[in-house]
């Protein structure tokens, strides 16, 4: 697809200096306003009642506010630890960037509110089950980051170019699944190409009611099937993984919030222009090495396809993921946001260029998404593409066949990209597993149909699968006749008791071990029947694949280490140099 060129570089905004002003004041509010200070409301980030403490952060939520809430009053914020302990940002494609406080009192809390934007999460005809927790309780989480690249305002179509398209629905410029561990320990980031074929289901639009068919289309198109929730439902479909969120940024968002940062360094091998006589390029313009990109270069370096690699959405994914690792190490290193007027520019910044699902619309819902990211390391912080193969007269992309699959179950079973959950490998030690402590025939099963979703339900397979059971000898089955969904097969116990069982019954069906999982969620063994299981009574291998035993990413996926490949600079297409 044809990408616009950007327009001229922009104006950088200049830093304000503080006025030593009570907070309400430099924020704009006077006493002819009718601003009242009430400190924080019940929902914000550090309040307590009044004469009490803030008390730790919510679980998952990281280092709590050290001042409490007389700190969110009146007077400008202390600068000691400000950009760390007040805003926790890594945003969307240029990072989640996320608020971790009000800079000033109840009103302003609840204007940072009204400015985000909210839609529905899912606006697709059937939806995946949320995971099992593990042993511990803990869930992972998955958060679909959507670039779009809509020029419904003057700002967007200065920067975007294309002024013809300024009534056209907005596409999905950019898609991005990041998924967080269940334990917080790792994060690894999914990227899609913009032009990769695939099944769009069919979708409602919340606003008019409007019911948008099933198709094949590229996958940006998806946001125009009602919006952002289309988008998820496609990402469900094609990955069988769970999305619990959206983020949503226009280009405008990427400009402001690249500002109010202050720069991200970004590498070149050689000299780049992407710009060339038939228009195409996003005007991007470095010599060779290391420049801190902001503003409208910093979009710029987003949306370069011209002048990276093969001149393709491959090569801008990659340079997409440079630029969030560098944004990510940074944040992580201690912003250079202790200015109280930045922290407050950022926080507006962010604020006002989201869109999000109702489940994060909220700065204190932000915040605590913010702890949760905050606790992964940023060695264990990964980027890759799907793997991809081009389409019939190299048109479009599709995922390629095995490789895209295994990636999208390393993260439908929560496993690391990086290859260091040790969960497996060259040269691992395997425990010896424990053999079966209760006869088959008094082992208590429960079977249930897993196979709902955008096909439609496999009727009987709950049915199906307790007869085979039963002629195994496992008589102590029974079946749940709750339909549920989910991509894999999974064979579920409760602790490491069962785990012996769980292993003999998933043998005597030909389930991988992969597929067998420990939840705090169930009473008693539990198989649940899943989409790659919907006919027969013999689990289909070549199907099924490894059953979630791959632990790390394919090199066709191209993963991107946050920290160990701090240095790594851009390849510069030849043809886009000078």
């Amino acid at each position: 697809m044809p990408q616009s060129g950007v327009r001229g570089e922009g104006q950088r905004r200049g830093r304000r200096e503080a006025e030593p002003e009570p907070e309400p004041k430099r924020l704009g509010w006077t006493a002819e306003d009718g601003f009242e200070d009430k400190g924080l409301p019940p929902d914000a980030p550090g309040w307590a009642p009044e004469g009490g403490s803030g008390g730790p952060a919510p679980d998952g939520g990281g280092d709590p506010p050290e001042d409490g809430p007389a700190a969110h009053r009146a007077g400008p914020p202390p600068r000691r630890r400000g950009g760390r302990r007040v805003l926790r940002w890594t945003a969307l494609g240029l990072g989640v960037l996320l608020v971790a406080g009000a800079t000033g009192g109840y009103l302003y809390y609840q204007h940072l509110n009204s400015n985000l934007r909210k839609a529905a999460l899912d606006l697709g005809p059937g939806g995946l089950a949320k995971p099992e927790p593990n042993a511990f309780g803990q869930t992972p989480m998955n958060i679909l980051l959507v670039g779009s690249d809509g020029r419904n305002s003057e700002k967007n179509i200065e920067l975007g170019g294309a002024r013809q398209d300024a009534d056209r629905k907005p596409l999905a410029d950019v898609q991005m699944l990041l998924h967080v561990s269940a334990d917080r320990s790792n994060m690894s980031v999914v990227s899609i190409p913009r032009d990769t074929r695939v099944d769009i289901p069919q979708c409602t639009d919340p606003k008019d009611g409007h019911v948008y068919p099933r198709t094949t289309a590229a996958i940006n198109e998806s946001l125009q099937h009602g919006g952002p929730g289309c988008t998820v439902a496609t990402w469900k479909e094609l990955t069988g993984v769970y999305i619990d969120h959206f983020m949503m940024v226009d280009f405008a968002g990427v400009v402001d919030m690249a500002d109010a940062v202050g720069g991200v360094p970004v590498c070149v091998d050689r000299n780049v222009y992407s710009h060339d006589r038939k228009g195409h390029g996003s005007g991007l313009k470095l010599t060779k090495g290391t420049h801190s990109v902001q503003g409208v270069q910093a979009l710029q370096w987003l949306r370069t396809r011209y002048g990276f690699e093969d001149n393709t959405d491959i090569g801008r994914a990659k340079a997409q993921h440079m630029y969030m690792n560098a944004m990510i190490r940074q944040l992580k290193q201690g912003t250079k946001l202790t200015d109280p007027v930045q922290l407050r520019d950022l926080a507006e910044a962010a604020t006002s260029a989201l869109t999000v699902d109702d489940g994060l619309g909220s700065v204190k819902k932000l915040y605590d998404l913010g702890g949760d990211l905050q606790r992964v390391p940023t060695q264990r912080i990964t980027m890759a593409t799907m793997p991809w193969q081009y389409g019939p007269g190299e048109e479009y992309v599709l995922p390629k066949p095995g490789e895209a699959e295994a990636t999208f179950a390393m993260l439908r079973n929560d496993v690391a990209l990086d290859g260091k959950d040790g969960k497996g490998g060259a040269g691992a030690k395997k425990k010896p597993e424990p053999g079966p402590s209760t006869p088959k025939a008094k082992l208590d099963v429960v079977v249930q149909n897993g196979t709902d979703g955008a096909r439609g339900p496999a009727g009987g397979r709950a049915n199906e699968l307790h007869d085979r059971l039963l002629a195994l000898g496992y008589t102590g089955a029974h079946t749940d006749s709750q339909l549920t969904s989910r991509a894999d097969t999974a064979l579920v116990y409760r602790d490491a008791a069962q785990r012996g069982d769980a292993l003999a019954l998933a043998k005597a069906l030909g389930l991988p071990s992969g597929a067998v999982r420990e939840s705090s969620a169930v009473s008693t063994v539990r198989l649940v029947v899943g989409n790659d299981w919907r006919t027969g009574t013999e689990y289909p291998a070549a199907a099924g694949g490894d059953g979630g035993s791959a632990h790390q990413a394919p090199k066709s996926a191209d993963p991107l280490n946050a920290e160990k490949d701090s240095s790594a600079c851009m390849k510069v297409n030849p043809q886009y140099t000078f």
